[in-house]
């Protein structure tokens, strides 16, 4: 199909090669063979561009080795008459860790959990009630460190070929959950950069009353960098954080982010 957004393919990382998604292969993208059968075109890019991806392309913290909790999260990206999409939920409110921030389905891997993919699957499927046998897993990226919370957070890249409905399965844990359109994220009328008083400045979108910023905000930036899907933005529009956003987050005590900014430097 054509692609609701334009932008040309490639646009990879300089150097790196295909690498591996778990602590022992911590520079590795796991990509299978054969995982662009089945997957749309517009969507091309993304994968190809993860066979080449280095943990330094997307942070500057590198987990050390040993004794860190292993976390993962669902990056899905479907189709909503016939216009890309990615799946975000909207965290509660009063958690206590990234209490209220918009973030990918996602959380630790249980000991009964196969790996990564499927603590992804099965935390998705807990938080939103989506059927996982309609998703196919296309990547795991780069192992990433969160310092503050001390994990180790595998992001799974998938396909929804056969999407099923979403909805919010637990209050307690989320507040809502979103299929925000691909072209909106891309929209420079929706970019810019928030700060933090700790000196954080990261790259954020404003999107369906949502502020996605932090680890997701991030991680959204530079894989459309680097997919080249991204589209000149006003990169100097950079705002303060919403008074009730700085509130959760502090009280939460989490680091603002990790991930290697594309609105100018790295952050904090």
């Amino acid at each position: 199909m054509t692609s609701a957004f334009s932008g040309p393919a490639g646009g990879g990382p300089a150097g790196g090669g295909p690498a591996g998604g778990s602590p022992a292969d911590v520079g590795r993208a796991d990509v299978g063979p054969g995982t662009r059968e089945g997957v749309p075109d517009w969507l091309a890019p993304l994968v190809d561009v993860v066979r080449h991806i280095r943990p330094e392309d997307l942070s500057r913290f590198q987990p050390p080795r040993g004794g860190w909790r292993q976390g993962a999260v669902l990056m899905l990206f479907g189709e909503t008459d016939s216009q890309p999409d990615v799946l975000l939920i909207e965290r509660a409110h009063d958690m206590r860790s990234h209490a209220g921030q918009p973030a990918f389905p996602g959380g630790g891997v249980d000991p009964d959990d196969d790996g990564p993919v499927a603590a992804a699957l099965r935390e998705a499927a807990e938080e939103t009630g989506l059927d996982p046998t309609g998703v196919d897993v296309l990547a795991t990226l780069p192992v990433l460190w969160l310092p503050p919370s001390g994990f180790e957070v595998t992001p799974v890249l998938a396909w929804w070929r056969e999407p099923s409905p979403v909805r919010v399965t637990d209050p307690r844990e989320v507040a809502s959950v979103h299929r925000i359109p691909v072209a909106e994220l891309l929209d420079p009328r929706n970019r810019l950069s928030v700060r933090h008083p700790s000196g954080y400045v990261g790259p954020a979108f404003s999107v369906r009353g949502l502020l996605v910023w932090g680890f997701t905000g991030g991680l959204l930036s530079r894989l459309f960098a680097l997919a080249s899907w991204e589209h000149a933005w006003d990169r100097d529009r950079v705002q303060d954080l919403p008074e009730q956003t700085l509130r959760q987050a502090l009280r939460s005590e989490a680091h603002p982010g990790f991930i290697v900014g594309s609105a100018g430097g790295e952050e904090s």
